[in-house]
């Protein structure tokens, strides 16, 4: 005899019969790979859902499997060096307050270390660098040193000389000499890798050690392995001679025959290494000459005329 059943009986029985029991969706979570360094790999494993909270095995049970699975887990980290767990603290969130492990020295000490050895190793090339560019400048000084500029004196040519008697600013009655002439310079620079720059003190002609005419050498700069000729005009208006000029007679023919002497100094200066290394050479020069009156020829000068100092 069949009997009904009832929608309760239905329904208590329903999930209990394992052929109709729903199945429980997996869900995959995504961590990244133990071997994997970069994070391109991953492995996935399956992580079955739960019904309800007190399933999770994350959450606290308190039967005993929990209560000696748990100590066993944190066994490692509370546990001191004789076995026995230590009493600490637990926060708001349920975990154990830690002292906090401090780094004997400061991460600074190596750095400082690091950027004194810079600074040495810049001061120590900065230093060979110097050294070995004074060897380099030592040496070409050295090399310059004996290519002196070479003066000679070439000639005189006198435009206008006169000796006559004359009245200085003062009214004294004296003989005066008025002189107008040129004299030839020839420069040669021997120099094979710089250039020099010539220039000369005043270049006096004297009587008697009166100056009697003056004139001076334009500053200019000549190449190196060249030779030049310059001109410098010596002159000089009514100078008065007062004692020295007593000894000045006029000859048969109305002219004067005076003995003078040239004095100057001439200077070169070569830019070896532009400024930092130069090379300097001055050459004193004395010519004894004799100057006529009647004579429009230019006065030669020899070898043996001049003294170059």
């Amino acid at each position: 005899m069949l009997h009904a059943k009832s929608e309760s009986d239905i329904t208590s029985l329903a999930p209990s019969s394992p052929s109709r029991s729903p199945k429980r969706p997996v869900y995959y979570v995504q961590s990244p790979s133990r071997d994997s360094h970069d994070g391109d790999k991953t492995s996935m494993q399956p992580t079955p859902s739960f019904n309800s909270p007190m399933e999770s095995p994350l959450h606290p049970s308190f039967g005993r499997h929990s209560r000696n699975s748990s100590a066993s887990r944190f066994s490692g980290i509370f546990r001191s060096s004789s076995g026995r767990k230590n009493g600490r603290k637990r926060n708001d969130k349920g975990w154990p307050e830690c002292n906090v492990i401090l780094e004997e020295g400061k991460y600074d000490e190596f750095d400082d270390d690091k950027g004194l050895t810079r600074r040495c190793q810049t001061l120590l090339a900065l230093l060979g660098f110097v050294v070995l560019f004074s060897i380099f400048c030592l040496i070409i000084w050295g090399a310059g040193r004996p290519y002196k500029a070479e003066i000679t004196v070439r000639s005189l040519a006198v435009n206008n000389f006169y000796v006559a008697e004359g009245s200085d600013f003062t009214g004294v009655v004296t003989k005066m000499m008025t002189v107008n002439g040129s004299l030839s310079i020839s420069v040669y620079n021997p120099a094979t890798f710089y250039g020099i720059h010539v220039s000369s003190t005043p270049i006096n002609l004297v009587y008697s050690d009166i100056v009697v005419a003056s004139g001076q050498l334009k500053k200019y700069f000549q190449p190196r392995k060249s030779r030049r000729t310059v001109l410098v005009n010596i002159e000089a208006t009514k100078v008065p001679l007062y004692g020295a000029g007593s000894s000045l007679d006029a000859s048969t023919n109305g002219g004067f025959k005076v003995p003078l002497k040239l004095d100057f100094e001439i200077k070169s200066r070569g830019d070896v290494v532009g400024k930092l290394v130069r090379t300097k050479n001055k050459k004193e020069i004395s010519c004894d000459l004799v100057i006529d009156s009647t004579s429009n020829k230019p006065i030669k000068f020899k070898k043996n005329s001049c003294v170059y100092n």
